[in-house]
């Protein structure tokens, strides 16, 4: 199973609609795939639907529980999700009971392994704990960067947090999202990408209504868009890239 984390320690940059339109396209490529939800704000859990199961993550991390019971359906075939709790605001301290404590969110995400080809994370904006677990379990880390040069920034600032704790910075693939080329800026940017955008993807995820009503049908943008929408678009060819690099 491969592990994909959609991740930036700057909020409001698109972070959960990317994760729920990748773990969507994967599902609807035929692999089946999970989706884990780990900020407690359970935006992802949300858009599929998801209530947190009764078995609680905690009693998971003490041994209590099979992992297993926390899946839940989605209304997607292929597609299952681990719902957020209100109490991954403790998630860190949590983590943090099981040895070794850097290795946690890959051994709870091990047991799936036997019947899924892919976990989506989707990560609260930290640098915490938690971001050190997902940068271990995961082999391959979207940051979405709008094209911005305070969001820049927070990338350059990732990428140095990776080289610092001995992170392999190979994983790290940004690609610009929220991008409105009516704005001088962005258009500067998408056009000529600054040294640090040198491996990002190729696809470009604009500023859109139709990602804003995602809140409205709660569901992917392919479930309730038109085909020729560009942020379906964006994100079918995100997906492409996206799998591509993960061997999938």
């Amino acid at each position: 199973m491969k592990t994909l984390a959609i991740y930036n320690v700057k909020g409001g940059v698109g972070k959960t609609a990317c994760a729920v339109n990748m773990a969507y396209f994967a599902a609807a490529s035929g692999h089946q795939t999970l989706l884990w939800d780990l900020d407690s704000q359970g935006a992802s859990s949300w858009y599929m639907h998801g209530e947190p199961s009764t078995t609680k993550t905690s009693k998971v991390l003490e041994g209590k529980s099979p992992v297993g019971r926390l899946l839940k359906p989605t209304p997607y075939e292929r597609l299952n999700l681990i719902p957020a709790e209100f109490s991954y605001r403790y998630l860190d301290i949590m983590l943090k009971q099981v040895k070794p404590s850097g290795k946690a969110l890959s051994k709870l995400l091990g047991p799936f392994s036997e019947d899924h080809a892919l976990a989506v994370l989707d990560c609260p904006p930290s640098l915490s704990h938690v971001a050190d677990n997902v940068f271990n379990a995961a082999d391959l880390v979207l940051v979405p960067v709008v094209p911005t040069w305070l969001s820049l920034r927070a990338f350059e600032q990732l990428r140095g947090y990776f080289k610092a704790q001995g992170f392999e910075a190979k994983k790290l693939r940004p690609f610009f999202t929220m991008a409105d080329r009516r704005r001088s800026l962005h258009k500067e940017l998408l056009e000529t990408p600054p040294p640090v955008m040198k491996r990002a993807m190729q696809a470009v995820v604009p500023y859109a209504s139709s990602v804003e009503r995602m809140g409205e049908h709660r569901a992917p943008v392919a479930a309730f868009a038109p085909s020729d929408d560009p942020a379906l678009i964006a994100y079918a060819k995100l997906w492409l890239e996206t799998g591509t690099a993960l061997g999938i």
